[in-house]
């Protein structure tokens, strides 16, 4: 984007983990105020030194987020980081919801994340406030191509992604998750709704050491909200589960804290690589 056509302000749905945090300084670097809307349980507390105004709200407070980036000016925003679904289920309304969330809700056929985070950004769009891409002021947390970490993947590693990788892109194709855990071939683990780390852990558990865990985007992934990402506490997990290798899915995934990523799976000799599509 142009200096002509960046906006003075910008607004933040923060949700967890690091990727907030990341976006905030790459914003404001680019001389742009941030004014962060944070959900309490969630949003990292260190946000808060990144940010020129933030908001601690609840999970499901959809109008009040609106009126508070309106009262601020905000014309444009962005979604940056997760929620944890499993809040919601079995019963949305232990949350507190707004009217406008309950709504959005109850009226959704289908509850898969890019379905949710699609009517969400309607509902903004709705109010004058256009939901942008998610690195739009950070795109050097992309991943790259190639081996990241100074460990290689082993042959039976490399089999095992070869094997994994267009399985998951038929399953993120069917919003059902965005990373898979295999071992010698054999499918061990499938993420859902509990999330990636969920995932790993179980993984570990059913297998033991040594599976091969692959994350991926859907084909046609969105850029505002559908964006895999991978971090320093990504590599914590892997380790804790005793996982054996990590494939991301390159020019498609966000590697946050790049440094201390590939430096963690060094020092837990995890091997960390961007794969093409």
């Amino acid at each position: 984007m142009n200096k002509k056509n960046k906006p003075d302000i910008i607004g933040l749905l923060a949700g967890s983990g690091l990727f907030p945090v990341c976006f905030a300084r790459g914003a404001r670097a680019n001389g742009i105020k941030v004014i962060a809307v944070a959900i309490k349980g969630e949003t990292n507390s260190s946000l808060e030194k990144h940010v020129d105004q933030i908001h601690w709200t609840g999970i499901g407070k959809l109008g009040k987020w609106i009126r508070l980036l309106k009262k601020a000016g905000v014309k444009e925003a962005v979604m940056c980081g997760g929620v944890n679904k499993t809040k919601m289920y079995p019963n949305v309304l232990q949350n507190l919801p707004d009217s406008r969330a309950l709504r959005l809700w109850f009226s959704s056929k289908r509850r898969g994340d890019h379905d949710l985070l699609g009517r969400l950004a309607e509902e903004f769009e709705k109010e004058g406030i256009t939901i942008r891409s998610s690195v739009l002021y950070c795109p050097e947390l992309i991943a790259q191509e190639g081996v990241l970490t100074s460990i290689e993947p082993t042959e039976s590693q490399w089999d095992d992604i070869r094997f994994a990788q267009p399985l998951i892109k038929k399953i993120a194709a069917m919003q059902i998750g965005q990373t898979i855990a295999v071992k010698d071939g054999a499918v061990i683990a499938v993420e859902g709704i509990d999330g990636t780390d969920a995932t790993l852990r179980r993984a570990g558990r059913i297998a033991g050491g040594g599976v091969v865990a692959v994350k991926m985007a859907k084909k046609g992934h969105d850029p505002r909200f559908d964006i895999p990402c991978v971090g320093p506490d990504t590599v914590e997990v892997l380790a804790e589960a005793e996982l054996g290798a990590l494939a991301i899915e390159a020019g498609k995934t966000l590697l946050l804290d790049a440094e201390n990523t590939v430096r963690k799976a060094d020092k837990a000799g995890i091997p960390l690589v961007g794969i093409g599509s």
